[in-house]
């Protein structure tokens, strides 16, 4: 998984995997998602990112143990 912010044009870019795109899916106006041939998650892009989301602050956080 990657996550990329690029400042010239304010777009945010997560990256779930490396799998080829078959499809983009508009969420809104500024949000799009990119799915794989099995309707699973590419890449999700965020347009006017700085103010739909806090870009300069990022945690990431691996919880070990049971999750249901």
């Amino acid at each position: 998984m990657q996550i990329k912010y690029f400042p010239d044009t304010d777009t945010l870019l997560v990256r779930f995997n490396d799998k080829q795109i078959v499809e983009t899916r508009d969420i809104d106006e500024n949000v799009n998602i990119d799915l794989d041939e099995s309707g699973g998650f590419v890449n999700m892009t965020v347009e006017h990112a700085k103010r739909r989301t806090d870009v300069t602050s990022f945690s990431f956080q691996h919880v070990v143990g049971d999750v249901h």
